[in-house]
């Protein structure tokens, strides 16, 4: 445990001194506050537009406050969770490009301890970003649109941080054997390939991981309950991806 909270430290320390703890949560709080931004000048934005049809300004109908709190947090879903897999693609390859992941093998720690705690900083970064991004969003929202459920969207915003926590996981994996913008291609290819296959197959695939932004938007719009399924497929994906990284580590057969 001892070796862990010292990784752990470390990860987080280089997170600090590389800025990632401060431009990715930058990033994911102008990305959550646009979204009710523009949708409440919207109306704005069109009449000051030339090309717009007759009658359409006034058939437009500002959308409810949920319904914005949900398109806010879908905007995680592509520069959301591509800035996520840049921050941490160096999480393996960097340490085997600088020559200092034979010094880390040398120390007296197992490598699931330095995935883990590798994975661990991962998250925290995850949590930290999201968590303000999607402050951001709700209070810009509940100030322009109207009154949110606070436990919803803090329900909706965990069940989107599983997701990009999923593609976080896959650009570690990767990352174990490739070089980080190979790692971070071949990661977000799957999650858009796993998107792609849902999208097409809904209900077939409604067991995947590629459910849970639905079920996030689901849980501000609908009030309804999620299904287990995604969320235990979430899981085994991110245990797999751990275990996986901790094997390839583990071999040291790891390309430089």
């Amino acid at each position: 445990m001892r070796s862990f909270w010292t990784l752990y430290s470390k990860e987080m320390l280089e997170t600090l001194r590389s800025y990632k703890l401060i431009w990715i949560p930058i990033v994911f709080i102008i990305l959550g506050i646009m979204q009710p931004l523009v949708t409440y000048y919207m109306r704005d934005i069109l009449e000051a537009s030339a090309n717009v049809p007759a009658g359409m300004l006034e058939s437009f109908e500002m959308p409810e406050a949920a319904a914005v709190m949900a398109q806010a947090l879908g905007q995680y879903g592509t520069i959301g969770i591509l800035v996520l897999a840049l921050g941490s693609m160096n999480a393996l390859a960097g340490e085997r490009s600088s020559g200092t992941a034979e010094l880390l093998m040398a120390k007296p720690v197992t490598p699931m301890v330095i995935i883990i705690a590798k994975w661990a900083a991962q998250l925290t970064l995850l949590v930290i970003a999201l968590g303000l991004g999607a402050a951001g969003a709700g209070y810009y929202t509940e100030a322009l649109m109207g009154p949110l459920a606070w436990g919803e969207v803090a329900a909706a915003t965990g069940i989107y941080g599983l997701w990009l926590l999923c593609g976080v996981s896959l650009t570690l994996l990767f990352s174990s054997f490739l070089r980080g913008p190979a790692a971070v291609f071949l990661a977000l290819a799957l999650v858009a390939g796993v998107s792609l296959a849902y999208s097409l197959l809904p209900t077939q695939l409604a067991w995947t991981m590629a459910a849970l932004p639905g079920l996030s938007a689901g849980v501000l719009v609908d009030s309804g309950t999620a299904g287990v399924g995604p969320f235990l497929s979430a899981a085994v994906l991110i245990v797999l991806c751990i275990a996986g990284s901790t094997l390839l580590t583990s071999r040291n057969k790891l390309p430089v």
